[in-house]
């Protein structure tokens, strides 16, 4: 049976101080989890459904609808290419094509060593330079694939 860490509880209690009703901090809760975890596993869920007084499956749907919260194991660092009309008539399709033969994964892999995972995302908000892609919380706009070995480097 997982349990959440004190640290995890006292973090998640803060963040449902900020909030009029328990359950709308669930998201916030589960990205604590996820932070301390790098992901939310069936019974950090559980976990964190009994803090918030939501049941699992209640508490999963939201999770699975919000695509950021990671329901099974990724890399160190995850990589969201933006595939939206945009960056796609930008040329998404080169950096989504350079990355996988330089990584050697498609969307929802993840490295061999553990590095990076690739996963798809509908929009990154910077539809005027596109193409773009998101490592972690670094925004990477304008993107041509000559740049993404230089980039990539940053995230060892």
């Amino acid at each position: 049976m997982v349990t959440l860490t004190p640290e995890e509880i006292e973090e998640i209690q803060h963040e449902i101080s900020l909030v009029p009703i328990k359950k709308a901090a669930c998201i916030e809760a589960l990205k604590v989890v996820q932070q301390h975890r790098g992901w939310v596993s069936d019974e950090s869920m559980k976990a964190v459904a009994d803090l918030m007084d939501m049941s699992p499956a209640e508490l999963d749907s939201v999770a699975t609808f919000y695509n950021l919260i990671f329901r099974q194991p990724v890399g160190r660092h995850v990589i969201l290419v933006c595939d939206s009309i945009s960056c796609w008539v930008m040329g998404y399709e080169n950096l989504r094509q350079y990355l996988s033969d330089k990584l050697g994964i498609q969307y929802g892999q993840t490295t061999t060593d553990g590095r990076f995972t690739m996963l798809p995302n509908v929009c990154l908000g910077c539809c005027d330079h596109a193409p773009a892609l998101m490592i972690d919380n670094d925004l990477y706009q304008d993107l041509q694939p000559e740049q993404l070995d230089e980039i990539l480097n940053k995230y060892a």
